[in-house]
């Protein structure tokens, strides 16, 4: 059963939320340039039938995977286990579950935004958000899990 999050809480979140989806998108990116220069080596030496291959960059590449992956699984981890559901890792897109005249709805934030602005139907995704409004606030609801 999810956290549902009023918007207040979301905002009281939200220096968590920044400093942990940047965290994971930055760790995302640095996994995703050693995997490629790892998988560019293994291609390379196929082709070549084998060839001298420079071992502490290797390890150094590895390394970098291996630390970022760690990171980037701390991070999800710790936006999972504070009840934010991450959206879309290549541009930092989180939402907080909310409750919207008896629905669920989510509050939406991206990490390039400075504020909390939009919230969607659990269908609509991003594409569908909508400004909070007076009436948003109104009737909208959160609801702490014990």
């Amino acid at each position: 059963m999810p956290r549902y999050f009023t918007l207040e809480e979301a905002r009281r979140m939200l220096p968590f939320a920044g400093r942990s989806i940047r965290e994971a998108v930055e760790s995302r990116s640095r996994a995703e340039e050693a995997e490629a220069w790892l998988r560019n080596l293994s291609q390379r030496i196929l082709m070549s039938g084998g060839m001298a291959v420079d071992t502490a960059a290797v390890e150094s590449w590895k390394a970098q995977y291996d630390s970022s992956s760690q990171s980037l699984k701390r991070a999800m981890e710790g936006l999972e286990e504070a009840g934010i559901q991450v959206k879309d890792l290549s541009v930092g897109l989180v939402d907080f579950p909310s409750l919207y005249h008896g629905e669920e709805i989510c509050i939406c934030w991206r990490m390039d935004e400075d504020d909390i602005r939009y919230w969607h139907g659990m269908t609509e995704g991003f594409g569908g958000r909508k400004e909070i409004d007076d009436e948003f606030i109104r009737n909208h609801r959160g609801q702490t899990l014990t």
